[in-house]
């Protein structure tokens, strides 16, 4: 009975008794709603500490997620750009064909929340989006839907953003990262980047510095997530960069006008390009020319760069 009692209270310590919590072992995260949407799609809402509050995510499961229930996977985390509300974590299903285009791959693929501006970060005053998804989110895939330790990033707009910036400030995290059309270098020439940042954050929050700071004041925060700043750090992995230059392009309408901002994108993403090399990073570029801010483009650049990650994750 002695011996009983000891393996008891050994359970009830390293937490893996039937009943005990999923945040209990995944770092404030539970899921506190599962979803089936479709044969490979599922929708989970999931309650985060570092957010505090309730948060979604989809998943695409690998083609032989019920065939082989023991298998871990390699994982994609495919992130969403700005101001879709709360529903940004939908929009790679809801506008592209990705769920079809990924039919016949084994890999686990994420596509979570980040808040309608939420910059992959933890904020200096508000929710802590790069704990939740690096901690609580990867933990809770690997214990509860058989994530393995090969992950890719990808992401367009904001999401390319943090593909990169994720990538670089965790080596090792990830085998390769990808950005569509990203915000890869928030404070390129000054004010005309971080007006963009600040002025999406204030729209959102009320107050733009309440992400990384004031830039004027505080440039080491901004420094400190950007991902030209962070070039070296990327060194290790192959990275993709895809934009545009704002013209119209093959899926815009014809004399339609210059899109400024997927020109200014374009212009960083060139100077991220080009500080990779300097740094001796593997730098696979899509500098299409024409096309501007929207959706066709992503979705055709995730075709194009879906060779490269899978082959880092393989």
């Amino acid at each position: 009975m002695r011996v009983r009692g000891l393996l008891l209270s050994f359970l009830l310590l390293v937490g893996v008794l039937v009943g005990v919590p999923a945040s209990a072992g995944t770092g404030g995260a539970t899921v506190v709603r599962e979803q089936q949407l479709s044969e490979r799609l599922l929708e989970l809402t999931v309650r985060s500490e570092a957010v505090g509050r309730e948060v979604g995510v989809r998943l695409l499961l690998p083609k032989d997620w019920r065939r082989a229930p023991y298998r871990k996977w390699p994982t994609l985390y495919l992130l969403h750009g700005c101001c879709d509300g709360d529903n940004g974590y939908r929009s790679w299903t809801d506008k592209t064909d990705a769920e079809v285009f990924t039919a016949r791959t084994n890999v686990l693929i994420v596509m979570p929340e980040a808040g309608a501006a939420g910059f992959y970060s933890d904020w200096l005053t508000g929710p802590k989006w790069e704990t939740f998804h690096l901690t609580e989110l990867r933990r809770l895939l690997e214990r509860k839907y058989r994530s393995g330790h090969d992950r890719a990033v990808a992401g367009l707009s904001m999401g390319g953003f943090g593909a990169l910036s994720y990538a670089a400030r965790h080596p090792g995290f990830f085998k390769a990262a990808a950005s569509y059309s990203g915000v890869v270098h928030p404070t390129y020439q000054g004010k005309r980047s971080t007006d963009v940042v600040t002025g999406i954050v204030g729209q959102t929050s009320g107050d733009p510095f309440a992400l990384w700071g004031d830039p004027a004041t505080q440039p080491e925060i901004w420094a400190a997530h950007n991902p030209y700043d962070l070039a070296s750090r990327l060194r290790g992995i192959p990275v993709y960069l895809s934009t545009g230059n704002g013209e119209p392009g093959p899926f815009d309408t014809p004399g339609s006008s210059l899109d400024r901002l997927e020109q200014l994108l374009g212009e960083q993403t060139v100077a991220v390009a080009d500080r990779l090399r300097a740094k001796h990073g593997r730098v696979f570029t899509d500098f299409y020319g024409p096309g501007k801010h929207t959706w066709p483009y992503w979705e055709r650049a995730l075709h194009r760069s879906f060779p490269m990650l899978l082959a880092a994750l393989n």
